[in-house]
């Protein structure tokens, strides 16, 4: 059985006209933006404040956060994941 996130990223590449593993890093960059927004708000922290403790630039933090994929790396990401107290894990199966 296939789960949301296979079904929304098969949706993505076949809409987008892109293979399955950059539709996979789409998906698994906007949870993890996502995640990290969620906590941000839960705390009321700023960007300049996750800027700060992540040691990226704040315009960055703020052009990540507002949902632009073009150069957000994994790296970035976990280190605002880390920022606001929260880490990632990975989970790979085989594929059916």
């Amino acid at each position: 059985m296939k789960t949301d996130r296979t079904r929304s990223e098969a949706r993505l590449a076949s809409q987008l006209g892109i293979s399955k593993s950059r539709a996979a890093e789409a998906v698994i960059k906007a949870q993890l933006i996502s995640a990290v927004t969620r906590e941000m708000d839960r705390r009321g922290l700023t960007h300049t404040e996750v800027a700060g403790r992540s040691g990226l630039p704040r315009t960055a933090v703020t052009g990540i956060l507002s949902g632009s994929l073009q150069k957000v790396t994994i790296d970035r990401l976990l280190r605002l994941l880390e920022a606001v107290g929260l880490e990632a894990s990975v989970k790979v199966k085989r594929t059916a």
